[in-house]
């Protein structure tokens, strides 16, 4: 992980949150707002290390609940909750499998909801709670699954044209014995 890494997920974070405030379109058609962020918090356990998932929770979190009607400060804990999850099980998850992928996101995409949603609900706010709870849930859980495929590709393609590449082997082994003095 370099700080491009830390960089161009911040960057991304910030050309999503902007995305999301600006351009309603979607939202109006679908009667529910895709949330980003919990994808990039994939792509930041996936790629990065706790302290780009730390500022990507705690930046994305402030941005996105001060251009929301949730309290300042609730979505930081439970992106962070989501990106620890990833990164602490990166290890152990196929990253290359898109079907992986796919499932993260959707665990991620409904996951931040509803940790924000018991956050709100233990901290004596009163959200507005019905059947369109389940319906911006299952939009926002479902731009989650498709949106985390393609932006671990766009970061793995930006990482390799922007990185330089490994530096070409020698032709001196590490096993190879050498024998030196007289002859």
């Amino acid at each position: 992980m370099t700080c491009l890494d830390t960089i161009l997920i911040l960057g991304a974070a910030f050309l999503a949150l902007f995305w999301e405030a600006s351009f309603g379109g979607l939202r109006v058609l679908l009667g529910a707002q895709i949330d980003f962020l919990p994808a990039l918090m994939v792509c930041a356990g996936l790629r990065a290390g706790l302290p780009t998932i730390a500022l990507l929770a705690a930046w994305g979190g402030l941005s996105l609940d001060s251009l929301s009607a949730t309290p300042l400060g609730t979505s930081i804990m439970p992106l962070f909750i989501v990106g620890l999850a990833v990164y602490s099980s990166r290890e152990l998850v196929l990253r290359d499998q898109t079907i992986a992928q796919v499932l993260l996101g959707l665990a991620a995409g409904a996951g931040v909801p509803l940790l924000t949603l018991l956050l709100l609900l233990t901290t004596g706010h009163k959200p507005l709670l019905g059947w369109g709870t389940l319906w911006q849930l299952a939009v926002t859980s479902a731009g989650g699954a498709l949106f985390t495929p393609p932006c671990l590709v766009l970061f793995d393609w930006l990482h390799r044209s922007l990185t330089h590449g490994q530096a070409a082997e020698t032709s001196f082994r590490s096993d190879r014995e050498i024998r030196r003095g007289r002859g």
